[in-house]
């Protein structure tokens, strides 16, 4: 899809990401990890995930998980431009995440083929993504920014945005987050912690994510 209306943009943000309560946030380093981790993750209840673009292998990783990981809902963080907004989209991702917002990228969210979130710390940022037409925004870095704090105080002039914190967020963290009613999902890594990554031990990934999937406050 092209052409994104406010409407159809908000309603498939929300699609995606109320598919889990929390978003791991990865980067992954070697490319023949894509898919076991991938697989791992969506076993575990962890369905939607967000693979950065901060190696040389993230693009082909999400081409993999797309092609040979049933039920993953592949997103792309770390986009940072128009041309890696293109790419992501190529490569079968189905929403992209930037760590910021600028003029550029906004206008080309506005004809891209995959819905956009972009990242907010201050009221000012989150008013000129609204100019933009959009009211999902991921909050970042979360707990730099006033965590808990900025997005209560958020809440009341800007009642019907919702958000995505991540940055700082942990297992302990991420239910007072998610108990907020304009957080719709958190994003985080705590489920990927390195001596696991690096040692190809899914086992602690997947009991760790099993214990993620189940932090949502929702019925």
């Amino acid at each position: 899809m092209t052409g994104w209306t406010p409407e159809s943009r908000l309603a498939r943000v929300d699609e995606l990401l109320c598919a889990a309560p929390v978003l791991p946030v990865i980067a992954i380093e070697r490319l023949d990890d894509a898919v076991p981790l991938a697989r791992t993750l969506v076993e575990a209840g962890l369905p939607v995930l967000e693979i950065t673009l901060r190696s040389e292998v993230a693009i082909a990783a999400i081409r993999a998980i797309v092609r040979d990981v049933p039920g993953a809902i592949v997103g792309a963080g770390t986009v940072l431009d128009a041309a890696a907004l293109t790419a992501v989209a190529e490569a079968g991702a189905v929403f992209a995440i930037a760590p910021g917002s600028t003029e550029a990228l906004y206008a080309a969210a506005a004809s891209a083929p995959i819905p956009f979130l972009p990242a907010i710390a201050t009221a000012s940022e989150l008013m000129r993504g609204l100019e933009h037409g959009h009211r999902r925004f991921k909050f970042f870095p979360a707990e730099s920014s006033g965590g808990i704090g900025a997005l209560k105080s958020f809440g009341g002039p800007f009642a019907d945005v919702r958000f995505c914190p991540t940055g700082g967020i942990d297992a302990a963290k991420a239910p007072a987050y998610l108990a907020l009613p304009n957080v719709i999902t958190v994003g985080g890594s705590w489920m990927l912690p390195k001596a696991a990554l690096d040692t190809r031990d899914w086992k602690t990934i997947g009991d760790l994510a099993s214990a993620s999937a189940i932090l949502a406050k929702r019925p």
